[in-house]
């Protein structure tokens, strides 16, 4: 069960606040708002986990996100997808039933833009704000208090979950209005998408011409090539190590956000489509829960 990694927190007001999901980023999370002297209020469909979370970090658990918004100042969320946001959110059990005029919901969950716009509207409707708030950095982000989120939003909005999401962010931007954060996290993931592929690709080649890839991977890190991924993934990519990160399932996922706005909107994304259907191969393997570096896989035959 993922943890939190010692972090030095700006000093801020202490607030109520409420953390709905606790997988692997929402955990850590809601641990670092718990260390940065927040009072902190979990919800998880398993309940386990929530009262693992709770003996760990202190705080409240809650049956529902009603339950656990009521006292709220600000309501996070980091879920599955548009449908487990939406189930969090509406409906007689959802946050937005208990939350009081003025509360603030931040999403964290990497969504589509149009739910976003949809729960910015309902949000309003019960006198409340909704930030879409995707982030990137992976578990490790989350862990070390390092992630990058992405809103979309009303500026006075932001401007109140700005300080509070630097426990555990490294940098929190406005992008635009609601739904540009998760149309900001879709540009992300379509980087990383040609990226890995492209890494995948120089590798696979540089070991079929019998050269010693970790000398490669160190040459060409220090110049035009260089990235995040090579620099992290380059090395157990060559060594067909692929059991930790941000899952193919995962990235599937974001992809056919993407590929579905890109519908909408027009824009042609023609990469990414391909590298979709590579991750399908990859899952198609066996490869579900791999990493998503895992693309080298198709190439060198790892099953």
């Amino acid at each position: 069960m993922p943890s939190i990694a010692e972090k030095t927190y700006a000093p801020a007001a202490s607030l109520n606040v409420a953390f709905l999901g606790l997988g692997v980023m929402g955990y850590p999370m809601a641990g670092h708002l718990s260390k940065a002297g927040h009072r902190v209020t979990v919800y998880n469909r398993s309940a386990g986990k929530a009262q693992a979370w709770v003996a760990e970090f202190g705080g409240k658990a809650a049956a529902t996100p009603r339950e656990a918004a009521q006292e709220a100042d600000i309501v996070f969320s980091c879920v599955g997808n548009d449908d487990d946001l939406r189930s969090v959110v509406l409906g007689e059990n959802g946050a937005l039933a208990g939350m009081r005029a003025g509360a603030l919901f931040v999403d964290h969950t990497t969504a589509s833009a149009q739910v976003a716009r949809e729960l910015h509207a309902q949000a309003a409707r019960h006198n409340a704000g909704f930030v879409d708030a995707p982030v990137s950095g992976g578990e490790a982000g989350a862990v070390h208090g390092r992630l990058t989120v992405m809103c979309g939003g009303e500026a006075g909005q932001f401007a109140v979950m700005e300080p509070v999401a630097r426990a555990y962010a490294q940098a929190v931007t406005l992008l635009g209005e609601p739904g540009s954060g998760q149309l900001c996290k879709m540009v992300n993931q379509i980087c990383i998408a040609g990226i890995l592929q492209g890494l995948a690709e120089a590798i696979a080649f540089g070991k079929t011409a019998g050269l010693d890839i970790e000398q490669v991977l160190q040459v060409i890190g220090k110049g035009a090539a260089q990235s995040w991924q090579m620099d992290n993934r380059g090395s157990t990519m060559a060594q067909g190590k692929f059991d930790f990160g941000f899952a193919v399932d995962w990235m599937r996922k974001d992809l056919g956000l993407v590929l579905s706005e890109a519908r909408n909107n027009g824009a042609r994304l023609p990469l990414t489509a391909l590298v979709d259907q590579f991750y399908a191969d990859v899952q198609h393997m066996g490869g579900n829960r791999w990493d998503t570096s895992a693309l080298i896989a198709r190439l060198d035959g790892k099953n």
